[in-house]
């Protein structure tokens, strides 16, 4: 085992978050919250997937090659390395990210079969997430029907916006049954929002937009310490182009492809989640890829250009929403590691007071703006998962033992 081993006796929290072809898992500390391991299972549902294992130092501990066919196969995968660890790794709750709970389910709470049920219903809103996540909660409450289990949901952060930012312009019965913006990588907007908080005083007097840039991309505008506005909407496809995803279109494009292809919603909505973006235009949504083809693929270079110039679009048009910006921080996997992208995306916007320092930006520095810069500028990690860690380990604080106790009450009433 590795050399954060823990005596026997102590407990943990551990934090699932489900992607579209990958699994991310971490093991916290219930009392210090220090993570002790983490890992990915990537390729979920190609012919050669990998399980990568890394200890508290950031040092991998095992890399193992399967095939996973599918959720329930990397779930599988995880449960067995929990038994091969169970002296090491006595864990006592166990958190999730989900993307979507409608507008009645926003704030972390406890899984419940209510629960459950009410998330089956909302499957049509997003049903590119929703069902894996939900056979990832079903695995692991079948394993550990006895441990608390947490429901962490990506719209939360947005949960105060104005109903400006809000509600479509649409006949109010669309509204009465959850159609709105709801946005979403609320987990990662609070991550950071959390580390500002700690790092700068008055942090809620700043006008802040962050740009989560990774194979999905949004961003968020914030105002007193709250969220304001969002790119995303009532799902994860709008905004931003994404890596195969198409961002916002204009619906006459999506009835267009309708009319003229006689297509169903269900391939329409594989169209547009898993075809379209980056994907469509270079061949790939792989941003390293991309960046790695420029010199000779004219594709690539579009993509690119493409991608960079919506961001630009996107961070004044949400600059205008809030009425100014103090602070400007990009984080996400193309966010934090992709110079050549935050080069791009900052070119030629001095006008709004944003001017990028081009040496502490190639060295990925906390703060990349130039002296003579308006607007402060950052790279900054992110982590959903000691987020979703976090709110779980809430609900074993004293404060909420009677909660605790009537949900696995219930839970033990059913099995």
């Amino acid at each position: 085992m590795d050399k954060t081993l823990q005596l026997s006796g102590e407990h943990f929290i551990l934090v699932l978050n489900s992607g579209s072809s990958s699994l991310k898992f971490a093991v916290y500390h219930q009392t210090t919250g220090h993570r002790q391991w983490s890992g990915v299972i990537k390729g979920i549902g190609k012919p050669i997937g990998t399980m990568d294992l890394t200890d508290s130092y950031g040092d991998s501990i095992a890399l193992k090659k399967e095939h996973y066919r599918n959720i329930e196969d990397a779930s599988v995968a995880i449960i067995r390395w929990l038994r091969e660890n169970k002296k090491h790794c006595l864990i006592s709750a166990i958190g999730y990210r989900l993307v979507q709970g409608g507008a009645v389910h926003r704030r972390p709470e406890i899984i419940t079969e209510k629960l459950l049920e009410d998330l089956k219903e909302l499957i049509f809103l997003a049903p590119n997430h929703l069902p894996d996540e939900l056979s990832l909660i079903n695995a692991f409450m079948l394993e550990f029907s006895y441990l608390l289990h947490v429901a962490c949901f990506d719209t939360n952060f947005h949960r105060d916006m104005p109903d400006c930012n809000k509600y479509y312009p649409l006949p109010a019965k669309y509204a009465e049954q959850g159609l709105m913006r709801y946005g979403f990588h609320g987990l990662s907007y609070e991550y950071i929002m959390q580390k500002l908080d700690k790092q700068h005083a008055f942090i809620d007097q700043k006008k802040i937009v962050i740009a989560h840039l990774g194979n999905g991309s949004s961003m968020a505008a914030v105002s007193l310490g709250k969220g304001f506005d969002t790119t995303m909407g009532v799902s994860p496809i709008g905004g931003l182009v994404m890596a195969t995803r198409c961002g916002d279109l204009d619906p006459g494009a999506v009835l267009f492809m309708l009319k003229q292809n006689d297509i169903t919603p269900e391939e329409l909505d594989v169209e547009l989640s898993h075809e379209s973006g980056l994907k469509a235009i270079s061949g790939t949504g792989d941003m390293e890829e991309i960046l790695n083809s420029l010199c000779d693929d004219k594709k690539a270079e579009a993509a690119l250009t493409l991608y960079c110039h919506q961001a630009k679009k996107f961070i004044a048009s949400l600059a205008a929403s809030l009425g100014g910006i103090d602070m400007l921080i990009f984080t996400g996997g193309i966010g934090e590691n992709s110079p050549e992208v935050r080069e791009r995306i900052c070119a030629e916007m001095d006008f709004m007071g944003l001017k990028i320092d081009r040496c502490l930006n190639l060295r990925s520095e906390k703060v990349i703006s130039s002296q003579s810069s308006k607007v402060c500028i950052r790279v900054m990690k992110t982590s959903e998962e000691s987020m979703i860690a976090m709110h779980t380990r809430n609900f074993l604080l004293p404060d909420n033992e009677n909660k605790l106790a009537s949900a696995l009450h219930a839970k033990t009433e059913k099995v």
